[in-house]
């Protein structure tokens, strides 16, 4: 049995592998393949440094960091990152939103409001972002950045009263509307800027979704494992699980999106495994083909340390159809 074997043995039976067997070639060229934004949650081998990079040649060209816990011991985390055209770049914290210029400045800061948390950002038109804020109630709000006023707010329904178990990444739609995942819930659904509910797919776990160009939707089901593409019927037409990577190990698959060229990149989280002296040995982004091919593999914990993955923002993907692209 020669040593990829080994790794996808090894795997099949849950078995942690030793450092003799980790180093089989990974597809691509690490994180050489693209200029890319990257953040990820939870890195708690860091916790006086939570960080998101901008990549270029496989070097780390900009880094922004905040600690693990803010001041009052709430947690922070970086959930969603996207580089603005200006070169701003927004994010959410768990804790709250903010932007911050190239020269790391701090332009504009949302704090969450006690007993919410912000998990999503996106950018829906000059200095206006979109957040989604759990909470009791629920509410996905439009905020102009650089007047810091909130223009609408749009009432996201759900019985999931614990507001860590709410929901993740929303995005709007090219047609005016909200996505939203309700991970709690196990369904996606589309609603129009009043709160009205216009669609909707059960999806097991589901911690972001994008609509595509041809008005399917692509799903990314978290801790279950799969990434998958519904048409407007809901129904299946294209999907990836572990059954189809034998070679490596998904842990939960946070965000997806399709690029120009067809293919989908994958952000493979592994921080809730707390064995932290293992995810040196895991996949944190791999891009696959239609046919499930995959690509390119990214296993950067050395020169540079990444961390766990959540969030990638392809700076070379001008065409594709991905969560920064929405709008």
């Amino acid at each position: 049995m020669n040593k990829k074997h080994l790794i996808t043995a090894a795997f099949a039976f849950g078995m942690t592998l030793g450092p003799w067997m980790a180093a089989a070639p990974l597809p691509g060229r690490g994180a050489a393949q693209h200029p890319f934004l990257y953040a990820g949650e939870w890195d708690t081998r860091k916790p006086l440094q939570q960080s998101m990079f901008i990549v270029r040649d496989g070097k780390v060209v900009w880094q922004y960091s905040m600690p693990l816990h803010t001041a009052a011991g709430g947690n922070q985390e970086f959930d969603d990152a996207t580089l603005l055209p200006d070169g701003n770049i927004i994010f959410s914290r768990m804790s709250g939103a903010g932007m911050v210029s190239p020269g790391k400045q701090l332009l504009w800061d949302f704090p969450a409001p006690p007993g919410t948390e912000i998990h999503s950002i996106q950018s829906v038109g000059p200095d206006r972002v979109l957040i989604m804020r759990n909470g009791n109630p629920a509410q996905a709000m439009i905020i102009n950045t650089s007047t810091g006023k909130t223009e609408k707010e749009i009432p996201i329904p759900t019985p999931v009263t614990g507001t860590h178990g709410q929901f993740r990444h929303i995005r709007m739609t090219p047609a005016g509307t909200l996505l939203v995942p309700h991970l709690g819930e196990g369904k996606v659904v589309e609603y129009d800027l009043g709160g009205r509910a216009l669609w909707s797919v059960e999806a097991k776990s589901p911690w972001s979704a994008i609509r595509l160009k041809n008005g399917n939707t692509l799903i990314a089901g978290d801790w279950s494992g799969y990434v998958r593409e519904v048409n407007p019927q809901g129904e299946t037409v294209w999907e990836i699980t572990q059954k189809d990577v034998p070679d490596f190990k998904f842990f939960n698959l946070q965000t997806a999106n399709r690029l120009a060229n067809g293919n989908t990149v994958i952000c493979n989280w592994c921080a809730g495994n707390n064995k932290t002296e293992e995810w040196a040995d895991t996949v944190q982004v791999f891009e696959v083909t239609p046919e499930k091919k995959v690509v390119w593999a990214l296993s950067s914990w050395k020169d540079p340390d990444l961390g766990p993955a959540t969030s990638i923002q392809l700076l070379d993907e001008p065409g594709g159809e991905t969560a920064d692209s929405q709008r």
